[in-house]
């Protein structure tokens, strides 16, 4: 009897443990976007809209700076992006006049957003700009802009055709910021010196069929709507990664060594951004949207230093 008794306990803790591993296992589905579309494409983010609902995210995390990133507004604040510069200096003009109350920014977020008055959302805005999180002041933005139902007309944007309106969808109040910029004027500096050398040895006559192949390639898809997926094919990012890397040039010059060696670390740290995050949070099924010459470094990077998380990439939904 206290042997049968034993062997029913040891089968029930095998069937808890075994039930505990299928909770806690967590997933992170990787979605290459194409940033601006043109005009005639405008409709390129449907399809991935659809394909990105029916994955039924918990979480979404998108290629901004994360609000606490000194050392990426450091460089940002005078970088490239105009858009950059203009929040950063709107963000510091805010801490002048606005202090957030903590206790009502949590309460404002456990509502619905059908629930949310426009004073509500306004709230939420300026306190996402006062802790300089740029993602979610896009995101309050856009609805106090466009409501609820998003933007009638395409905006041609991952952001407004894609994430805040897969969001909204989800009934997900904040987007989770990844990125790391903090070595962009390196990396764009090695792009410009990669450009020079490459004009003499060949390395640019390499590029510029690669551009013009993958360009041919992504015509029929973008006529029949089909950009988006046609963007997250291996192959496709394969090529962009070897475009962002400098990794299809036939000599490789002290210029695209230093642009491989800091998009590789770009790559690396928005990695450890995701991963890290992921694996404090509850959220099980994870959405990472951002530009599709990253996912091939996200992937490789993803895999190495988290093997518990299942690594996706969108096409193999």
């Amino acid at each position: 009897m206290k042997s049968i008794v034993m062997l029913i306990l040891i089968v029930c803790l095998s069937i808890f443990n075994l039930n505990a591993q299928q909770q806690v296992q967590k997933e992170i589905v990787l979605v290459g976007t194409m940033h601006k579309v043109p005009k005639i494409v405008k409709h390129s983010y449907k399809p991935m809209l659809r394909r990105a609902k029916k994955y039924n995210p918990t979480a979404i995390y998108v290629e901004s700076p994360k609000g606490n990133d000194s050392l990426s507004w450091a460089y940002l604040k005078n970088g490239w992006s105009k858009s950059y510069k203009q929040f950063y200096h709107l963000s510091d003009s805010i801490k002048n006049v606005f202090t957030p109350d903590s206790t009502k920014v949590l309460s404002l977020l456990e509502k619905d957003f059908s629930a949310m008055t426009k004073q509500d959302l306004q709230y939420l805005q300026k306190t996402f700009a006062y802790h300089r999180d740029d993602a979610n002041f896009g995101f309050y933005s856009y609805i106090l802009k466009h409501g609820l139902k998003g933007s009638k007309k395409p905006t041609r944007y991952e952001d407004g055709d894609l994430t805040y309106k897969l969001a909204i969808h989800q009934n997900i109040k904040l987007l989770n910021a990844m990125d790391d910029q903090r070595t962009n004027d390196k990396y764009h500096e090695g792009w410009s010196k990669c450009y020079k050398e490459g004009k003499n040895n060949g390395n640019n006559a390499i590029m510029k069929k690669l551009n013009k192949k993958d360009y041919n390639s992504a015509i029929l898809p973008a006529i029949f709507r089909g950009l988006g997926k046609h963007t997250n094919k291996k192959k496709s990012l394969q090529t962009s990664h070897q475009l962002a890397a400098f990794t299809y040039t036939k000599n490789m010059t002290d210029g695209c060594k230093q642009g491989e060696k800091y998009w590789n670390e770009r790559n690396m740290r928005m990695a450890k951004n995701i991963g890290d995050s992921v694996k404090a949070s509850d959220k099980t099924r994870n959405i990472v949207i951002v530009g599709a010459a990253h996912i091939i470094g996200l992937e490789k990077e993803l895999k190495e230093n988290y093997p518990k998380f299942k690594i996706t990439l969108v096409n193999e939904l």
